[in-house]
C-alpha cells in the first residue's frame, strides 16, 4: 500500500469530482492514495483528468484505442499495479481484445496490425527504462506509414506525459507496483 509523504485528504472533505474518483478507484483497486493526495490541489487534478485525458488522451487525433493500447505497454512494463488494474478495463472498452492484452508481452508476434506494432515500437522507446531509446529513421518510416507527422508527434507527447506521470506517480509513492516493477520500494 503505497505510503507518502504527502497528506492524504479524507474522503469526506474532497471536492465532489475526486470524491466520485475516488470511489470508483476503491471499488476497482482498492485504494486511491492517488486521488487522496490530488485532493490537495483539485485545480491540478482537473488540469491533469480534463486537458490531458479529456482533450488529448480521449481527443486528439489519434484513435483512442491506439493510446489505450500503448498505455497498457507503458503501464504493464513499468510495473504499475494501479495503472494496469483501470487501463486494462479502459483498453477492453476501446475495442481491444483479451488475446491482445495478453499478447502485449511479445507483440510483434501477436495478432496486431503493423499500425498497432509501429505505435507499441515507439512505446517501447518512451518506457522509463529505456534511457537510450531514441526515435530513429526506421521506426519514423514505420509510423509514417499509418500515422501523420502531427499524429507521430501526438503520440510522442501522450507517451511522454504518461511516462513522466509514472516516474511521478512512483518517485511520490501514489501507487501500488507490481512485483516486475523496476523501481523499487522507498525506505519507510
Amino acid at each position: 500500500m503505497p505510503t507518502p509523504y504527502l497528506a492524504k485528504i479524507p474522503e469526506h472533505t474532497l471536492p465532489p469530482d475526486i470524491a466520485e474518483a475516488h470511489e470508483k478507484s476503491m471499488a476497482l483497486r482498492g485504494d486511491a492514495t492517488f486521488f487522496e493526495v490530488f485532493g490537495n490541489h483539485p485545480e491540478l487534478y482537473r488540469w491533469y483528468t480534463g486537458s490531458f485525458y479529456g482533450e488529448v488522451f480521449r481527443g486528439g487525433l489519434v484513435e483512442r484505442r491506439i493510446k489505450e493500447l500503448v498505455r497498457l505497454r507503458l503501464s504493464t512494463e513499468h510495473g504499475c499495479r494501479f495503472c494496469n488494474q483501470g487501463n486494462r478495463v479502459d483498453a477492453l472498452e476501446s475495442g481491444l481484445t483479451e488475446d491482445e492484452i495478453e499478447a502485449l508481452a511479445d507483440y510483434e508476434a501477436g495478432p496486431f496490425s503493423e499500425k498497432d506494432k509501429a505505435a507499441l515500437r515507439l512505446a517501447d522507446v518512451m518506457r522509463l527504462t529505456n534511457a537510450e531509446g531514441v526515435m530513429d529513421r526506421s521506426l519514423y518510416k514505420s509510423l509514417r506509414e499509418h500515422f501523420s507527422d502531427a499524429e507521430i508527434l501526438e503520440l510522442g507527447m501522450t507517451l511522454g506525459v504518461l511516462t513522466g506521470m509514472a516516474k511521478f506517480m512512483f518517485a511520490f509513492d501514489l501507487v501500488e507496483k507490481e512485483p516486475n516493477c523496476p523501481f523499487p520500494a522507498r525506505e519507510r
